[in-house]
């Protein structure tokens, strides 16, 4: 039996539950979760926001445990093995774009909170494909939310060849914001934050930017007129597009990383003018992870953690809904 945290309902207090996971597959492993960071799709999936939760729903996507068990078929891991797990838990393996290795964009791709249960528990399981071994040099307490929101920053830096050389501004310095600043110094790009705190515009420059902007000022919009390779949005709400649109060069980005479930404006001329460009894209592949986490060990980038007993859990998911915490909240499970 696995020994978990599940809510009943939407919304609903998370509360001790067990079920039998059955047979473990051939191509699966069992992880003994250590540590799992609490992430806003978790809390947009226990209140059923996207209308996909079923219940009782077990959070947590941000694992970072040891291998309790192998599959028959299973050769990359061993049981005792440091691994993360992070928003998918399989991919079909088949399609073209696993194929291509693009496996976070296999229309097949099983969410490991979506339809199954999550890490807030003491194991969890996984397709072995989509489980990814941790470095020696990263701790395992921080490296959870790597696993989402570290990816997530890292994955464009990737998929459009960031030059080192780039001038590349970050909107809201939270939990995704503050490892993105941390990547892109690494990765050699000047940086800039954009910020309405004052705190955080303090936090921004330690982390790593290079410049500070305070987004509310539309004046410091207009001085940074095409300024900027590629911005990328961390934030889930509704901005002013046009607004940071103007401040990318000629074929700049701006490029979406937080779920703003509101329609955009855009103005069509902006982007045309200068050939600029609105994407967005998720988390990254096993490849590409594996590739982050290689590359934060060894550049010293880890997120800023707030760790809570998993006992208290409730009290860690009401510290992220209406906290604010600095910067990701994480669960201790086992050890």
């Amino acid at each position: 039996m696995i020994k978990a945290y599940a809510a009943l309902e939407a919304g609903g207090e998370l509360r001790s539950y067990e079920y039998d996971p059955g047979p473990l597959g051939a191509h699966d492993v069992e992880i003994a979760v250590e540590y799992c960071g609490i992430c806003h799709s978790d809390l947009s999936m226990l209140n059923n926001e996207w209308g996909i939760t079923q219940y009782p729903f077990v959070p947590g996507h941000e694992v970072a445990g040891r291998i309790s068990a192998v599959g028959e078929h299973v050769k990359k891991f061993n049981v005792g093995d440091r691994v993360g797990l992070g928003w998918h838990s399989s991919y079909c393996l088949d399609c073209g774009t696993c194929m291509e290795g693009d496996h976070n964009l296999c229309r097949s791709a099983q969410g490991t909170i979506v339809g199954r249960h999550g890490g807030f528990a003491d194991k969890v399981r996984a397709q072995a494909a989509s489980v990814v071994a941790l470095p020696d040099d990263l701790s395992s307490e921080s490296a959870g939310p790597l696993f989402c929101g570290g990816i997530t920053v890292y994955n464009p830096m990737v998929q459009f060849e960031l030059k080192p050389t780039a001038k590349v501004a970050v909107i809201g310095i939270g939990g995704l914001g503050h490892m993105a600043v941390q990547f892109l110094n690494a990765w050699g790009c000047e940086v800039t934050a954009f910020t309405s705190s004052e705190a955080k515009r303090t936090e921004a420059l330690d982390l790593g930017a290079h410049h500070t902007l305070d987004s509310r000022d539309k004046s410091a919009l207009k001085e940074a007129a095409g300024r900027f390779d590629l911005i990328l949005s961390t934030v889930n709400v509704t901005l002013d597009w046009n607004g940071y649109i103007s401040t990318l060069k000629p074929k700049g980005r701006l490029h979406l990383l937080g779920a703003v479930l509101e329609p955009m404006s855009i103005s069509v001329m902006a982007l045309m003018g200068g050939q600029r460009s609105v994407s967005s894209s998720p988390v990254g592949s096993p490849a590409t992870i594996a590739q982050m986490l290689e590359f934060a060990a060894r550049h010293s980038i880890a997120p800023q953690v707030e760790v809570f007993d998993i006992a208290d859990v409730n009290k860690a998911i009401e510290r992220l809904e209406n906290g604010s915490p600095r910067y990701r909240v994480v669960l201790k499970v086992g050890s």
